[in-house]
């Protein structure tokens, strides 16, 4: 399996810049894995789609203002992207210079605020804050939202809200579980009121996300580590969704990747088991899933992880005649995009 099995032409018009001035005015393409047929609805015909007999499991993480400018002590520029918060004044960031700042070197950020540089982990570099305000005190201050490198703008005070879902109450994302933006609480009412049962686990997004896949051959690739939480309460409740007949249906593909860690541990034997640590797990085509019977997304980048897992769920084919479908439509893609809902029974 290659990774150019997984390639698309998008026209750059598509790219979503902006979030709509309503979180569920968006489009929602529907696709019945089973017969390969779409439709087009609109996001505020979703909960048409459900009965009280499912389960909706929802990515309760919070995209932190994760991205910091300043300068190097010697005077370059220095883009900071905290990739993970270790304490209160350590973490494990992203830095972009003309040259990689050495251990024991300082960055002089926005608001005067001075971290040092550690040590370097391949890729990333431990930085330590000094002074008396934490970590998160720090980028609540001077830090912007992370926008993806797709949105060819700088951050504004909207995305501050937009670009996080209405219910996100754990801070550590650096990217946002982006099927849950089209989420108000209207909709969350309406939801209620069918008697739709939710639960919420927890991954904090990295910018790995956004990483393209460097290898030619799928199997070859080896994902980031994300830090996923999944309850013993969440667990009870697939449990007896599956019991009673109902789906158990993914709100974005970071909570599959949450409940299909979860049913893969070492412990799980393929039963649902709680789960609190990092996970790589890898889903592609051929993958055979636990306990994840729907999934509500948004579109995803050519030859990209996430568009593998889409792929591995809904069948590659009826993933590419889909995905055309949605750019002859016009559709609205990526993290300010519209939405996709696969239903695989």
């Amino acid at each position: 399996m290659y990774r150019q099995d997984f390639d698309y032409e998008l026209p750059e018009e598509l790219i979503a810049q902006h979030p709509l001035e309503q979180r569920s005015a968006s489009r929602l393409l529907c696709l019945d894995a089973r017969s390969g047929d779409l439709g087009d609805k609109q996001f505020s015909d979703f909960p048409a789609f459900l009965t009280s007999k499912d389960l909706l499991v929802f990515n309760d993480t919070r995209v932190i203002p994760a991205r910091l400018y300043g300068r190097k002590e010697t005077g370059g520029k220095v883009e900071v992207l905290v990739e993970r918060v270790l304490d209160a004044s350590s973490v494990l960031a992203h830095v972009r210079a003309s040259k990689s700042p050495p251990a024991g070197s300082r960055l002089i950020l926005d608001g005067d605020v001075t971290a040092e540089v550690v040590s370097r982990q391949n890729d990333l570099f431990q930085l330590r804050f000094a002074g008396a305000e934490t970590v998160q005190e720090v980028l609540e201050k001077v830090g912007h939202m992370p926008l993806p490198p797709y949105i060819k703008r700088e951050d504004t005070g909207q995305d501050k809200e937009r670009y996080q879902t209405v219910y996100g109450r754990q801070p550590g994302a650096v990217a946002a579980p982006t099927a849950g933006l089209h989420f108000d609480q209207t909709m969350l009412d309406k939801l209620a009121s069918m008697e739709v049962e939710t639960a919420y686990v927890t991954l904090h997004v990295g910018a790995g996300t956004f990483q393209p896949i460097r290898v030619d051959r799928v199997e070859d690739h080896r994902m980031h580590a994300e830090y996923v939480e999944v309850s013993d309460a969440v667990c009870e409740k697939v449990q007896k969704t599956r019991a009673r007949g109902g789906r158990v249906i993914a709100v974005g593909t970071t909570s599959v990747r949450c409940l299909e860690t979860a049913s893969n541990s070492r412990s799980s034997k393929g039963q649902i088991q709680p789960f609190a640590g990092d996970t790589d797990i890898f889903i592609y085509p051929g993958y055979e899933f636990l306990s994840v019977d729907a999934l509500l997304t948004n579109f995803h980048l050519p030859e990209s992880t996430l568009l593998m897992l889409v792929s591995a769920l809904a069948g590659t084919e009826a993933v590419k005649k889909a995905y055309a479908h949605a750019i002859e439509q016009r559709y609205r893609f990526f993290s300010y995009g519209d939405a996709m809902f696969i239903n695989t029974e």
